[in-house]
C-alpha cells in the first residue's frame, strides 16, 4: 500500500467505496502493525463480519462502513419492484445494525440512510440506488469535516509542548480523516506545537500498541507507549498534562462509554488533577439515553483475552473470562466533551 504523507499527516484509507466495481473497501487493522491489507466486501455478510471482527473499528468508521455496505447491497440487489426493494433494504439495515451494539455512529448512519428512502417515497428503484449511495458519501465527507474540526475546536484547551495520554485508537484509522482524540495531535504537529504523547497499550485487542503508536509514529508524532497499568506513574511522574479519549457513545447528561479501561484512566486524572477530554462528533451523543446506566456493554469472547495475540495460550484452559469492549465514565470526571460544534458538557 502505497502511503501519502500531507502536512505530517499519515492518510492511511480506513474505509473506502469502490462505486466502479459496487465494493467496499476497508484496510484489515487486525492485520496492523505487522501488515497493511486491503480486504474488499461484497455482501452485507462481509461487512457484518469485518465490523463485528474489528476489520473496521472506531465508532464514525464504522458508521461510514455501514452505510457504504447499505448502499453498496441495495446497488447489487437485482430488481425494480419498489416494495422488494424495500423490504431488503430493512433487512439489511436491521442486519447490519447488530453487528455491534454500543457504537452509536452505527445506528446513526443507518437512520440516515433511511430518512432518504422516507424523503423520496415515490422514487423509482434507480433513483434510490443513486440517493442512497450520494447519502453514504455524504456521510464519509461530513465525518472528515466533523474531525477537523474537533481538532480545531480542542486545540484551545491544550498548548504547545504539553505530555498527552490517549486511550485505545481514536485517530486517522478509526474514522474518515484526522480522528477524533487524535485530531488536535495531528493538527498540533503541522503547526508545530511538539506534543509527548503517551499511548497505552489498551488492553486486551492492544488497540493503542497495534494502532495509536503507529499511526502517530507514521505521522513522526513524538509518541511513547506504555502499558495500561503504567498510566499512574507516567500522571504521578507530571509527564502527563491532559488526557484525550474518544467515545462510542454519550448519555445525554454526559456520561460517556468508550474502550474498557476509559474509567480507571479518567479516575486517576481526577486523583491527580489532569483534566480528562473526550472528543468526539455530535453523532456520539444519545439523547435518549438519559445516563451511561442506559448504555449496553457489547461483551466480547474469551479468546480476545486468553490467546488471541499470543503464540500459544497464556490462561488456563476452562477459566472463567469476563471480557466487556466498554465501560462508562461519570460526566462529573470528564472536564469537557468537545464535538465539531464546540462543547457539549464542561464541568469547571
Amino acid at each position: 500500500m502505497k502511503q501519502e504523507q500531507a502536512n505530517g499527516l499519515l492518510r492511511l484509507k480506513t474505509v473506502a467505496f469502490n462505486e466502479a466495481r459496487d465494493a467496499v473497501v476497508i484496510l484489515d487493522q487486525t492485520q496492523l502493525p505487522r501488515r497493511e491489507s486491503y480486504l474488499t466486501l461484497t455482501t452485507a455478510e462481509d461487512v457484518w463480519e469485518a465490523i463485528k471482527r474489528l476489520k473496521v473499528r472506531g465508532a464514525p468508521a464504522i458508521g461510514i462502513a455501514a452505510a457504504y455496505g447499505i448502499a453498496m447491497c441495495m446497488r447489487r440487489w437485482k430488481g425494480e419492484d419498489r416494495a422488494a426493494f424495500l423490504a431488503e433494504f430493512e433487512r439489511v439495515k436491521t442486519y447490519l445494525g447488530g453487528a455491534r451494539p454500543t457504537a452509536v455512529n452505527l445506528t446513526a448512519a443507518l437512520e440516515r440512510m433511511a430518512r432518504v428512502m422516507r424523503r423520496h417515497p415515490d422514487a423509482p428503484v434507480d433513483e434510490w440506488r443513486r440517493l442512497l449511495t450520494d447519502e453514504a458519501l455524504a456521510i464519509r465527507a461530513d465525518d472528515a469535516q466533523a474531525c477537523r474540526r474537533i481538532g480545531e475546536n480542542a486545540l484551545a484547551f491544550l498548548r504547545p509542548g504539553m505530555g498527552l495520554l490517549t486511550h485505545c485508537n481514536a485517530g486517522h484509522l478509526a474514522v474518515s480523516e484526522y480522528g477524533t482524540a487524535l485530531s488536535p495531535i495531528y493538527l498540533g504537529q503541522e503547526r508545530g506545537y511538539g506534543f509527548k504523547v503517551f499511548a497505552d497499550e489498551t488492553r486486551p485487542l492492544l488497540q493503542g500498541a497495534r494502532l495509536t503508536a503507529y499511526e502517530l509514529r507514521e505521522a513522526g508524532v513524538d509518541v511513547t507507549l506504555i502499558c495500561d497499568n503504567m498510566a499512574s506513574l507516567v500522571m504521578r511522574q507530571g509527564w502527563v498534562r491532559a488526557v484525550l479519549v474518544g467515545c462510542d457513545r454519550v448519555a445525554a447528561n454526559g456520561d460517556v462509554a468508550n474502550k474498557i479501561g476509559t474509567s480507571g484512566l479518567a479516575i486517576l486524572a481526577h486523583h491527580y488533577g489532569i483534566p480528562f477530554y473526550v472528543l468526539g462528533p455530535t453523532s456520539t451523543i444519545d439523547t435518549r439515553c438519559a445516563t451511561g446506566a442506559d448504555i449496553v456493554i457489547e461483551e466480547r469472547q474469551p479468546e480476545e483475552v486468553t490467546e488471541m495475540w499470543y503464540a500459544h495460550r497464556m490462561a488456563p484452559e476452562g477459566i472463567s473470562v469476563y471480557n466487556p469492549a466498554f465501560d462508562v465514565t461519570p460526566h462529573e470526571l470528564i472536564r469537557a466533551i468537545i464535538t465539531e460544534e464546540g462543547v457539549f458538557y464542561e464541568n469547571i
